[in-house]
């Protein structure tokens, strides 16, 4: 993203723009998953998350319009400037592979799983090592 759309503080950047996520995906229209590039780091360090969007079944459906239910929406969060060179590379060749794989077995798991919500996130420790964690609710 240009730096003069981004709106981050100074010191802070994205360490993985739109356009290689959606490569890292293989996206063709129709399958887009949503993209959400955070303003501010988080504090436990993770930088890319994905979330399974369930099904609501009811009259309230939680606030989230039913063009989102049964999808995957993607949040980005940035982390100190002077990280981004070595995060992006781990993040690309660590955390995308695992992301597009993850998505395509959600877009295809079976009913139960797909009836409740489930996140996996991605972080970057600072020997360059990719952990993440899975916290299905």
């Amino acid at each position: 993203m240009p730096a003069r759309n981004r709106l981050l503080p100074r010191g802070l950047s994205w360490p993985l723009t739109p356009t290689g996520i959606r490569s890292a995906l293989a996206e063709e229209n129709g399958t887009s998953v949503p993209l959400d590039f955070g303003r501010t780091a988080r504090e436990d360090g993770v930088l890319l998350t994905v979330e399974w969007v369930p099904q609501i079944r009811g009259n309230y459906g939680g606030g989230i319009h039913p063009t989102w239910w049964e999808t995957c929406r993607i949040r980005v969060a940035p982390l100190p400037s002077a990280r981004r060179a070595a995060a992006r590379q781990a993040l690309r060749t660590e955390a995308l592979p695992a992301l597009a794989a993850w998505i395509a077995a959600a877009r295809t798991a079976p009913e139960g799983w797909r009836s409740a919500r489930h996140r996996r996130s991605w972080r970057v420790a600072g020997d360059g090592l990719v952990m993440w964690l899975d916290d299905g609710r």
